[in-house]
């Protein structure tokens, strides 16, 4: 697989933080989002305990309530509290002004009025004179919520409206002629290029909320997050894989990807001989295909996306259609893959000219150029090729909590966090608490701090003081190796 040119490699690394902001932005509401997902699979008429009252909680959720968390997250990570306000206050005129729920509107408006909000203090800052700090903050902010919120109700609005029936209307015409499989095309490789967040959580998601309100279910929810072709895949690889390493480590994977739904725990299989990615889109479209024979959908979006999300995210009278698509995509993408691992095989019989860990470094690699541009685009001090891992400071405060970040909490961090409680209970520490969170969450109790070397400063930003471990990967780090003989029973020293 040849090297991404520098000009190529910074516009992915810039488009991966845009999807990683939008990840930032939807995954610490996923629960709300599933709340509303499960009132109406369960209370709408056609629901599996059909109940007039509740079901009068579903429109006022998904109109008022989840856009409005939205906006308040994205103008968090903007300008922190200041900025959350600002976004609620200048979303709620695209709710009131429109006729769909605003999800684009809130994930647009939210961080625009939370920069405008920090670009004004800025302006404002140290010339405000002593005393009167809390009259300029309070009135400052509502002057320009109210104005923003006025401009939003008049004129951003109708136009997030337009181009959000343009954008549908493609998309659904893709559905009625029987041509969605083909974005597969689109989703598989933007996985392996961690741009899925790009497309799934600022198109599928928005459209398939919108259109769950009104059907109960939406298919938009399963054409990118189907962990079928990702199975199939992984199960071609422990059956025909060209070294022991690759068989080996394939159930694992299998585990960590089916079950817990952490797709990147694949692509590196797929970096490792790029070809595979055919039968990951076979696999997809097929799955597509099968959904749409059987018209099902999910009530909400499955994050992450295992196999239990989907089933418990299964609308009444659906289940089988869920799981023959799931099924399906499985076969179709183990048979393609086992062609083309059968036949590389046969070609070039002392198998990959690199081990698998050159390609999870080179997966994780890739991931970190967008969190690089991410952490600079939110005013973090990290830069590119400015960080290097450190290892862990030695220190005689006792460690009782560790935390695993990243930047929406999930994924990397969930994996990492898993492993490590691991290995620390084999230490005999089944006293620490190992858990995971996204940076500008983590808790005040924290005792050591677990991120990236390319987060590193962004994470001394938000929690300073805080005894921060920078690693390299989070599956298999020296650091994190010297960490746990740190925290060894009577070993605290090592």
């Amino acid at each position: 697989m040849t090297t991404a040119t520098p000009a190529a490699a910074s516009g992915r690394a810039r488009v991966q933080a845009f999807g990683g902001f939008l990840t930032a932005m939807v995954i610490p509401n996923m629960g709300a989002f599933i709340a509303w997902g499960f009132i109406t699979a369960l209370f709408i008429p056609t629901g599996w305990i059909p109940n007039e009252g509740f079901a009068q909680l579903v429109s006022p959720i998904i109109t008022y309530i989840l856009p409005s968390l939205l906006a308040y997250t994205g103008g968090t990570l903007v300008h922190g509290q200041r900025g959350g306000v600002a976004g609620v206050t200048a979303t709620i005129g695209l709710i009131v002004g429109s006729s769909i729920p605003m999800f684009l509107g809130a994930m647009i408006m939210g961080p625009l009025a939370a920069w405008l909000v920090k670009r004004f203090d800025r302006l404002l800052h140290r010339r405000i004179r002593p005393g009167f700090e809390m009259v300029v903050n309070n009135f400052s902010l509502g002057l320009i919520g109210l104005a923003l919120c006025l401009l939003s109700y008049a004129f951003v609005g109708p136009v997030i409206v337009a181009a959000n029936g343009v954008l549908r209307a493609g998309i659904e015409a893709l559905v009625s002629t029987g041509f969605l499989p083909i974005l597969a095309v689109l989703n598989e490789p933007a996985k392996v290029l961690f741009l899925n967040n790009v497309i799934d959580q600022g198109i599928y998601y928005p459209l398939g909320m919108q259109q769950a309100a009104e059907a109960g279910r939406s298919i938009f929810f399963c054409v990118a997050s189907n962990p079928g072709a990702g199975l199939g895949l992984l199960l071609a690889y422990w059956r025909f894989g060209a070294t022991t390493e690759l068989r080996d480590s394939a159930p694992g994977a299998i585990i960590i990807h089916f079950l817990g739904g952490i797709h990147e725990i694949y692509f590196p299989y797929v970096l490792m001989k790029p070809i595979t990615i055919l039968g990951m889109i076979a696999g997809s479209a097929s799955g597509i295909a099968t959904f749409m024979l059987f018209g099902v959908g999910l009530v909400a979006g499955p994050s992450p996306g295992s196999i239990i999300a989907y089933m418990l995210l299964t609308p009444r009278g659906s289940h089988l259609g869920i799981i023959a698509g799931v099924a399906v995509a499985a076969l179709v993408s183990f048979l393609v893959t086992a062609l083309i691992l059968k036949v590389d095989a046969a070609r070039r019989p002392g198998g990959p000219e690199a081990g698998l860990e050159t390609f999870q470094a080179r997966s994780a690699s890739m991931k970190d150029e967008g969190k690089q541009a991410l952490a600079g685009a939110l005013g973090g001090e990290a830069s590119a090729g400015a960080a290097t891992a450190t290892p862990a400071p030695a220190s005689d405060e006792p460690v009782h909590k560790v935390v695993f970040a990243c930047d929406a909490g999930m994924g990397s961090s969930t994996m990492g966090a898993s492993i490590f409680r691991k290995k620390a209970g084999a230490l005999g520490r089944d006293d620490l608490e190992v858990t995971n969170t996204a940076i500008e969450g983590i808790p005040d109790d924290a005792d050591v701090v677990v991120v990236h070397e390319n987060l590193a400063d962004r994470t001394r930003a938000a929690r300073p003081g805080v005894r921060v471990v920078t690693i390299g990967n989070y599956l298999n780090d020296p650091n994190l190796e010297g960490l746990l003989q740190q925290l060894a029973p009577n070993d605290e020293e090592a």
